[in-house]
């Protein structure tokens, strides 16, 4: 997903620890045993992950195949945004996430060009930096997309986000603080579309303030993850993409490139043979409209893949 992603204010991360109840109740920057802010001990894989839920669950989903491999594996959710995660592994305080391949590249290289899932991959081998590196990317996506009510859709006849360039300058964009500065964020909308936004509503990235700021009407469009569930259970629009402002965003694996062992690679290489998007959006929807907990959907999943074996 999101090409889904500064950290968030402080009323953003509680509702967003509130919704992923395996996250820590610390302060995740803050320095602690095999957590951000402390350098992770050489046996151990720490396993970090953003501040959206389905983040959360796939963090747990390569925790858990680690851990049926043996590896000793500790973990540190909800760390913030991409901004406040990677200096936390290019410095050795948790040593793997995961990412979404499009959006990853363009944090990396602001040129690049590509488009499609493997040539997206391609490009963000060469472009990630030492000392990490990307294992196999999964065939599951998750894309940001610009997402209306089918009522605003239908008023100001909106199918793609081009069709807001004419009618935007009346209307609201919620989205994550950094979507304000990120190459696919709101410099990508102007600049690939012509689009320019009356006002801009700092939220989460894509969780339940979006949500709810969307469902009531305090903002027009928002940035949402096409894994969402609640996209189709409002009868929500995604605006289409002809302009291919998202990329390909397939989740892959991102760790230093000191504790990827063969072992660990087999790991984290059998959960990307494995996962879908139809899997993404069954999980979200177990998390956030069944309520269930992230690291136990995180388990039956990769029980039902076999990966616990």
């Amino acid at each position: 997903m999101t090409s889904i992603r500064v950290l968030a204010a402080t009323a953003v991360s509680a509702g967003l620890l509130f919704l992923t109840a395996c996250g820590d109740s610390s302060d995740p920057t803050q320095a602690a045993p095999g957590g951000a802010g402390s350098t992770a001990a050489t046996d151990t894989i720490v396993v970090g992950s953003a501040n959206f839920q389905e983040n959360v669950v796939l963090a747990n989903i390569y925790a858990g195949a680690l851990k049926a491999k043996g590896v000793k594996v500790s973990t540190k959710l909800n760390i913030g945004s991409r901004e406040a995660y990677l200096p936390a592994l290019k410095d050795g305080s948790i040593d793997l996430i995961p990412e979404y391949s499009g959006v990853l590249l363009q944090y990396f290289d602001k040129s690049a060009t590509a488009v499609s899932s493997d040539d997206v991959y391609a490009a963000l081998q060469k472009a990630t930096p030492q000392p990490l590196t990307v294992l196999k990317q999964s065939a599951a996506e998750d894309k940001d997309a610009i997402v209306v009510t089918k009522e605003t859709a239908a008023k100001y006849n909106l199918k793609s986000i081009a069709d807001l360039s004419a009618v935007a300058g009346n209307l609201t964009l919620g989205a994550p603080p950094e979507f304000q500065t990120r190459t696919d964020g709101i410099p990508g909308l102007q600049k690939v579309y012509g689009v320019k936004f009356k006002t801009f509503k700092k939220l989460d990235p894509g969780g339940p303030l979006t949500q709810n700021a969307l469902k009531n009407g305090q903002i027009d469009a928002g940035d949402i993850f096409t894994t969402d569930p609640l996209i189709a259970k409002n009868g929500w629009v995604v605006l289409e993409d002809p302009k291919d402002l998202y990329t390909a965003q397939n989740v892959v694996p991102l760790i230093n490139a000191q504790k990827a062992s063969d072992n660990v690679k087999a790991a984290l290489d059998a959960v990307s043979a494995k996962l879908t998007t139809e899997d993404l959006i069954k999980m979200n929807e177990q998390v956030s409209l069944e309520k269930q907990n992230a690291e136990e959907v995180a388990q039956k999943w990769l029980s039902d893949a076999g990966l616990l074996a």
